[in-house]
């Protein structure tokens, strides 16, 4: 070593294949050979332009994630949001951190982005964040934003129209504090004023406080911040009542004003909730509420004229996911009925302790945990996909469609290939201390099944196979961590852990006509997957269907959308579930396949009323529906 040097740095991957790319090549070998099985069209591709698009924004964790690491909550990550905040016709992003400020970054509309976080007023840099949510809460014609945190409070900013937020939590009283997790906007009484459901999983840390490791700092980290220690035992936290937390619902009261009513909707829930979602699911006119539960029953909840809701999982849908992370809507098969796609991480991550291949990454795990709640034997282990079969009942098709993934934590929805089916991309991985997990892309086979296509289009693997990443620093002469025991280790160590997408927004980024993919990572940067489907298939057609409600809210959201192109009928509900841990504000995108013209639109809006848009209608174009004004008196 030469005199005044740095010594010389031993790495140490955790595990210790987290790089070796041998089983992904393999992977990709097998499905690439398998692309017969597609009947759809696939011949385009995805490419991360991250470093082109200029978004420099880097999510960074707590030391419970990383240094310190626990199976703790923190490691269920951070949503990202999508809304055109200043009404300029393109489609902005909002990433959620842990430590650090929020970021918000403005579409330049030549798929280059700009950070306007400081002027729009919307980093909130002192607390550790989780998810978003945009919505026109006011009606003024633009998104506003919510913001759920850990224990200190959650916020809510009413935007100026511009793109400058202001801060309004306090007057609007929505500072629950708590372990919040995601949160949906809807307008459950039909008074055209969009409520806010929010979930909550359940104290998962201390009282403790302490600042952020220096080791797990970023070079252009200078400031202390600091998170809430996390229970040693907060794994099995779910089998401590006293730790539970409930969610909360509040009634927009018009003015900016929200009143909690959980109570007497009856929605507080019973288990760990992470996030939800709505829509009318019995289409009687009034938006239900699905509620994820991260460990036992999801629980569906029936609204009764927006007077009260009642609990109604069991006659609808039977068992569902024991772990549900993600969840998206989506006509899969073009039975003019909603379907729903539920994610299950948590039976997963139990059975780390054996070696899972790709192939068995298509099996459910088995059933390997007790629950608090009665009737385990119902219990889905593994994703779900409800086929809605139009009376009222649902079955888990999920096996005999290959919907069935691995350590999945979100879902997005929508048609990737502009074919008129939806298709869905699942996010997967536990990061540091576990191997490698890759993203899905489930490409739909014309509604009879989904086929894995991740590397088929070039989302997997990941640029130059990069699996790995630094995750901290230790110094072995002096520092007492399980690493430089099981290594023998003596001097500076960096160790590496796996990269993983946590949530993703799919939107035509370029306004292009296809649909590009974002990612939220855990701990590293984003990817900007962008696609090349309108350069390679000029035959492209589709329509983006924007809702403006008079009576309804003025997002439209809650609405139902059926086109009717020729020998097609898509159905599409807007409930703004964008991704896991985020609610976004965009318009309705429907790949036309080889149609031109579309014959008519109808749409159920929130309020109650039908409309139909008369055709036809010139495919490749946004189209704004403004809702009719009620003629009753």
């Amino acid at each position: 070593m030469v005199l005044g040097c740095e010594p010389e740095r031993q790495i140490v991957y955790r595990p210790a294949n987290v790089a070796d790319s041998t089983q992904l090549l393999r992977r990709q070998e097998r499905q690439i050979a398998n692309t017969n099985q597609l009947s759809v069209f696939h011949d385009f591709a995805f490419a991360d332009q991250r470093s082109a698009s200029g978004i420099g924004f880097h999510h960074k964790i707590v030391d419970d994630a990383g240094i310190a690491y626990k199976m703790v909550h923190y490691d269920h990550g951070n949503g990202i949001s999508i809304a055109d905040i200043d009404n300029d016709g393109f489609l902005d992003i909002y990433f959620v951190n842990q430590v650090g400020a929020n970021e918000l970054w403005r579409n330049l509309g030549d798929g280059t982005f700009e950070d306007i976080t400081a002027r729009a007023g919307v980093g909130i840099d002192s607390v550790v964040c989780v998810s978003s949510a945009f919505a026109d809460i006011d009606n003024d014609g633009d998104q506003d934003l919510f913001v759920t945190a850990v224990r200190e409070g959650n916020f809510l900013f009413e935007n100026d129209g511009t793109g400058s937020f202001t801060d309004i939590s306090e007057t609007a009283g929505v500072t629950f504090e708590g372990h919040s997790s995601g949160a949906v906007f809807f307008d459950y009484n039909r008074d055209g004023l969009l409520d806010l459901f929010l979930t909550n999983v359940g104290q998962y840390s201390t009282g403790e406080r302490v600042p952020i490791s220096g080791r797990t700092r970023f070079d252009d980290q200078t400031e202390e911040y600091y998170y809430y220690v996390g229970f040693a035992d907060s794994a099995m936290a779910l089998l401590i009542p006293e730790r539970d937390e409930h969610n909360v619902l509040y009634q927009n009261t018009g003015e900016n004003r929200f009143v909690d009513v959980t109570s007497q909707m009856g929605v507080a829930g019973s288990g760990w909730s992470g996030d939800a979602v709505s829509w009318d699911v019995n289409e009687d006119g009034w938006p239900d509420l699905f509620v994820l539960n991260m460990n036992g029953h999801d629980e569906y909840y029936e609204n009764v004229e927006g007077e009260r809701f009642e609990l109604k999982t069991l006659e609808h849908f039977g068992g569902t996911p024991f772990g549900s992370m993600g969840v998206a809507t989506l006509d899969y098969n073009h039975d003019d009925t909603i379907d729903l796609y539920l994610t299950d991480m948590h039976s997963d991550m139990w059975e780390t302790h054996r070696y899972i291949s790709p192939v068995q990454e298509k099996e459910r795990p088995r059933r390997v945990l007790p629950i608090r709640q009665p009737g385990e034997a119902l219990n889905i282990f593994g994703n779900a996909l409800f086929r809605n079969d139009g009376t009222g009942s649902f079955t888990d098709v999920a096996l005999a469609t290959g919907t069935e993934t691995y350590w999945p934590w979100g879902v997005s929805s929508g048609d990737l290939n502009a074919d008129g089916y939806d298709d869905l991309f699942v996010t997967g991985s536990m990061n540091y201390p576990f191997r490698y997990g890759v993203n899905s892309v489930l490409l739909n086979n014309r509604g009879v099944e989904f086929v894995d296509s991740e590397f088929i289009l070039g989302v997997e693997p990941r640029e130059n196979y990069r699996m790995a990443k630094l995750w901290y620093e230790l110094n072995c002469a002096q520092d007492t961590h399980e690493v430089c025991e099981e290594t023998g280790a003596r001097g500076a160590v960096d160790v590496w852990g796996a990269v993983g997408s946590r949530t993703s927004a799919l939107f035509d980024l370029e306004n292009d006509g296809d649909l590009d993919i974002v990612t939220g990572e855990f701990n590293d940067f984003p990817m900007v997957l962008v696609s090349n489907l309108s350069d390679v298939r000029p035959s492209l057609n589709y329509l983006k269907v924007n809702l403006q409600g008079v009576d309804s809210n003025r997002d439209g959201l809650g609405a139902t959308v059926r086109l009717v192109a020729d020998s097609l009928s898509l159905v599409q509900v807007y409930d703004g579930k964008s991704g896991y841990l985020a609610h976004s504000s965009y318009p309705l995108y429907f790949g036309l396949g080889e149609m031109g013209t579309v014959d008519h639109i109808e749409i159920r809006w929130p309020s109650g009323h039908y409309q139909m848009v008369p055709g036809p209608i010139a495919s490749n174009q946004i189209i704004e529906v403004i809702e009719e004004p009620s003629t009753e008196e």
